[in-house]
């Protein structure tokens, strides 16, 4: 017993110095972990021959006699050579959705991702399927690990993130090109997910806010620009109607202007004529006006002391029957002339009329 506790003390102090190393930690970590979980696949168990057996809906058994390939049993029933036929392999025709481990790859820009998808595929041909691979699903998950990593290896970080449907329809295709011979038709294949490192994650969050704030400022300063444009067309037009007004109220006030002194030369002139009229008429009308001229002249004599402090005063201010006098001959010298003009054309005038009435004569008597 005592050697035993003597043989044991050594391998304790060990132990106890092992795990006080990160080396021995990490031993014991790798030792008492736990294996990766792959995905579990089914496998299910082959069919045994008893001689009357039922297929069912949508699979394909791939029978073999002795040892050599001999028919494929559809759907139904089915009569199978006891000892000699044996049920080599069961496919299964319907979709089958398998999930494509995450992995990483490399842009064209040289940004390593983390994706991982999922790939839908088919049967379309049992013996090919049988016979054409060893493991069908897994080597359409191989083929779609590498398939997709050489895709994203011709694209970038851009390119990928938005045109995630065109890397998908690229995939299938080259999958479908290389599994044509295993019986095996890829229907779509969609990328699940993408992490991008942490830091371009960030890079992209930054580029957006500073596009956002970019696109803030541009339509803050197009509305500055477009609402200065609308002040000033407005001002514009506010001027343009104010000067179309100002010249429709000057030119109303000169029309207002001219209709008055119309009216006014057209009433002054019905006056004159008037009172011309009646000088003509009456006896002594003459008489009457230069009497009227003098008392006018004699009232604007009286008036120009009034209106200015320097006046011109005539030799005989003091004789009022001499300013009468003087008044009423510039009244008899306007109507000598007014007459003379009047006699000049009337003269002027018969010498026309008597020779147009002579012409017309000479015609009537011809």
């Amino acid at each position: 017993m005592l050697a035993r506790s003597m043989l044991t003390a050594p391998r304790l102090a060990a132990a106890n110095r092992l795990l006080h190393t990160s080396a021995g930690l990490r031993a014991l970590d790798n030792a008492f972990s736990k294996p990766p979980r792959l995905p579990q696949r089914t496998v299910r168990r082959l069919p045994t021959n008893t001689v009357v057996k039922f297929v069912p809906q949508q699979e394909a058994w791939v029978v073999e006699r002795m040892g050599r390939f001999s028919r494929i049993l559809e759907p139904g029933l089915a009569i199978l050579i006891p000892f000699l036929d044996r049920i080599a392999y069961t496919q299964s025709l319907k979709e089958v959705a398998i999930e494509i481990p995450t992995q990483t790859a490399i842009t064209q820009d040289n940004v390593t991702l983390e994706l991982d998808g999922v790939l839908y595929y088919k049967v379309v041909d049992p013996y090919k399927a049988a016979y054409g691979v060893a493991d069908a699903e897994f080597s359409i998950t191989q083929l779609a690990q590498t398939t997709m990593r050489a895709e994203i290896g011709q694209m970038t970080l851009d390119t990928t993130l938005a045109e995630r449907n065109a890397l998908n329809h690229n995939i299938v295709n080259a999958i479908n090109l290389a599994s044509e011979s295993w019986g095996i038709a890829c229907l779509r294949y969609e990328i699940r997910d993408i992490h991008p490192p942490s830091k371009v994650v960030e890079a992209m969050h930054s580029q957006v806010s500073a596009e956002r704030s970019k696109r803030a400022q541009i339509l803050e300063s197009e509305g500055a620009r477009q609402s200065a444009i609308n002040v000033a067309e407005g001002a514009k037009q506010a001027q343009i109607l104010a000067s179309e007004a100002d010249k429709a109220q000057q030119i109303n006030r000169a029309m207002g202007e001219a209709e008055g002194i119309r009216q006014t030369a057209t009433a002054e002139a019905q006056a004159i004529e008037r009172v011309a009229q009646a000088i003509r008429q009456s006896d002594g009308g003459e008489l009457a006006a230069g009497l009227h001229v003098a008392q006018q002249y004699v009232e604007a004599f009286g008036k120009i002391a009034k209106e200015s402090n320097t006046i011109v005063v005539p030799a005989a201010a003091n004789d009022v029957s001499a300013m009468v006098a003087q008044a009423m001959s510039v009244f008899s010298s306007v109507s000598a002339n007014q007459k003379k003009h009047a006699a000049a054309y009337t003269k002027r005038s018969k010498p026309s009329d008597e020779g147009s009435g002579g012409f017309g004569s000479e015609q009537v008597g011809h």
